[in-house]
């Protein structure tokens, strides 16, 4: 009970990682300060300054039906923490405990919250914990708890300056994690961040899509910086232009085919406002063999202008579908059945 802050402190240094430089060996000598003798303990139950402390065991009924085979570390941790959680205990040694049982398991969220408890209560660095969480995140990129856990110290440090910088160093190993995008997308709408992204906002976004055309978490993420600004015919324009130069090279992809749809039918245009788009579909459309997903789009145009040729050419590609796209063949006889018939268009 009567460690320091300063005490504790050397618990979080063993889990700092030495910098390292793509020459680094495993002969680097390294400033980090090794883990503490009271660290490398394998047992709660073994130490003298937690002889206190009452452990309380999982209870699982009287006749589990499948228990889990957890290791004695792991239980012995679990152990003790429900011990201090049920005394709600406030101190150094709860939160050193919390380091370990999260070590254990990273996902579970009852410590994470009595974690940030204890942060508050002792009045620990907040800085610390947000490197403390860094880390975790590197070895744990897709755990729910420590994104929020992380959420959280960014609201209570009001300090959003690393995190679009951190979540692109955690989408470089995964360009699809959606829980690093999540919070891109959160730090960047609750601090107002957008005129200010600099190289993290649009070229980040047009790095990815070029590395992977078809990666829907980069497009998406240009959507959500496009809708920021105000949206005009030539904006759109731009868009739509920006998306056929993909889609030229990917006709089969539904990535950048999905975008271009959203960005004209959902800020108010149609198709036919635009009809660059028919300039590049038509002659990939052509193919003895052409994408069912550069089709499904040129439908969608055709469908749109409502005159009796663009019905039939809607109805002729739906014909073309059915054939080319198996999987989907009877959506796409529902979609011809939807199209109106040539008694229909002598009203139009």
């Amino acid at each position: 009970w009567s460690r320091t802050t300063a005490q504790l402190a050397s618990h979080f240094a063993w889990r700092e990682r030495p910098s390292t430089t793509p020459h680094t060996t495993s002969h680097t000598t390294s400033n980090t300060p090794s883990r503490p003798p009271h660290a490398m303990m394998a047992l709660y139950s073994n130490r003298e300054d937690w002889r206190d402390v009452v452990p309380v065991e999982q209870d699982d009924g009287p006749n589990p039906a499948c228990p889990i085979a957890y290791t004695e570390q792991f239980k012995d941790r679990m152990n003790y923490f429900r011990g201090i959680l049920k005394t709600n205990e406030m101190s150094p040694r709860a939160f050193a405990l919390t380091t370990d049982v999260i070590e254990s398991n990273p996902a579970n969220y009852s410590v994470w919250y009595f974690r940030r408890q204890l942060l508050q209560h002792l009045k620990m660095d907040l800085r610390e914990e947000m490197a403390f969480t860094s880390e975790t995140i590197e070895s744990n990129p897709k755990n729910y708890q420590v994104w929020h856990h992380r959420r959280v110290l960014v609201e209570l440090l009001k300090d959003p300056s690393e995190e679009c910088a951190f979540t692109t160093s955690i989408l470089a190993e995964d360009a699809k994690n959606y829980h690093a995008w999540q919070h891109r997308h959160w730090v960047i709408t609750t601090f107002n961040l957008f005129g200010n992204l600099g190289e993290h906002g649009l070229p980040y976004a047009h790095k990815l899509i070029e590395e992977d055309c078809r990666n829907n978490s980069a497009w998406n993420y240009r959507y959500f910086l496009f809708k920021q600004s105000p949206v005009t015919k030539e904006s759109v324009a731009a868009e739509v232009t920006y998306a056929l130069g993909f889609l030229r090279l990917t006709p089969n992809n539904e990535s950048c085919c999905n975008y271009l749809k959203g960005v004209i039918t959902q800020n108010g245009f149609t198709y036919s406002d635009f009809p660059s788009i028919l300039d590049i579909l038509r002659p990939i459309c052509q193919e003895q063999s052409p994408a069912p997903t550069a089709l499904s789009l040129l439908l969608d145009y055709e469908a749109s202008v409502q005159t009796p040729a663009s019905i039939e050419a809607a109805r002729s590609i739906c014909e073309r579908l059915i054939m080319c796209d198996a999987v989907r063949a009877k959506y796409w006889d529902f979609r011809r059945s939807q199209l109106p018939h040539a008694s229909q268009m002598t009203a139009i």
